[in-house]
C-alpha cells in the first residue's frame, strides 16, 4: 500500500489508525513498488522500471548485445500473414504482456507494443523479430525515466495524432494522444479507431476526440 498526500500529519494520523486495526510495517519512503522504481530529489521525483527490463532481456535471452535507436521501424505495416506461425507463441506472448506493463513508465514504446500486441494469438517470425527490435531499444534506453518536477504549474497541455488507414487488414487508423500537467506527463494512450476514416482529416478528428474525452 502507498499512501500520499501534502499532509504529514494527515499522514501518520492514517498510519496509526491503520496500525489499530491491522498488522503492518512501515516501510518509509517509497522507493520500488510493483517492479517500479522511484527516486526522489529535490527537485522533484521519477520513476523507471530498469531492474523490470534487465529481467526482461534475461528472460528474452537474446545472444548479441545489439541496440537500436528506434523501437519500431517507420511505415511498418504489419499482418496477420506475415512470416511463418511461431511453433510455439508462449515466449512471444509472455513477452509482449511483460512489454505492456513496462508501457506504464516507457510512453515511448507504446506505439510498438500496441502494433505487437495484436498478434499474441497466431504470431509469426516476423512479428517476433520486430519484437525483438523493441527488446534492443529497451537494451540501448535502459535509464530512460519518467520526471515529475515539484514547482510546476497546473496547466493542461494535450498532443494528438493519428496514422490514417494504417491497418493494412481492416484500414482503420489508430490514434494516439498525451497529455502534460504542467512539466509532467500524465497519460498517454495508442489505440485503433473504431471505424474507418474515410479522409486523414477525419483521422486526426477522432483522435482529437479522444484526447478530448481523456481530460474532461
Amino acid at each position: 500500500m502507498i499512501i500520499t498526500g501534502d499532509d504529514p500529519e494527515y499522514i501518520a494520523f492514517v498510519k496509526a489508525r491503520l496500525r489499530d486495526q491491522f498488522l503492518m510495517t512501515d516501510l518509509g519512503p517509497v522507493c520500488y513498488f510493483l517492479a517500479i522504481e522511484v527516486s526522489s530529489t529535490s527537485d522533484g521525483f521519477s520513476i523507471s522500471q530498469k531492474k523490470y527490463i534487465q529481467d526482461l532481456l534475461a528472460r528474452a535471452a537474446l545472444v548479441d548485445e545489439h541496440t537500436v535507436e528506434t523501437p519500431m521501424e517507420l511505415h511498418v505495416k504489419l499482418r496477420p500473414t506475415d512470416g511463418d506461425p511461431l511453433p510455439d507463441p508462449t515466449r512471444y506472448r509472455h513477452l509482449v504482456g511483460s512489454l505492456v506493463y513496462l508501457a506504464v513508465t516507457r510512453p515511448d514504446i507504446s506505439y510498438p507494443v500496441y502494433i505487437l500486441s495484436q498478434f499474441v494469438s497466431a504470431p509469426t517470425t516476423v512479428h517476433y523479430g520486430h519484437l525483438l527490435c523493441v527488446l534492443r531499444y529497451l537494451r540501448g534506453t535502459i535509464t530512460r525515466r519518467l520526471f515529475f518536477p515539484r514547482s510546476s504549474s497546473l496547466q493542461l497541455q494535450c498532443y494528438s495524432d493519428a496514422t490514417w488507414a494504417n491497418d493494412p487488414t481492416d484500414r482503420r487508423s489508430l490514434s494516439a494522444y498525451c497529455v502534460f500537467l504542467g512539466g509532467s506527463l500524465v497519460a498517454w494512450k495508442t489505440k485503433k479507431q473504431v471505424a474507418v476514416s474515410r479522409s486523414s482529416v477525419e483521422a486526426e478528428l477522432r483522435a482529437m476526440a479522444s484526447v478530448t474525452a481523456e481530460v474532461t
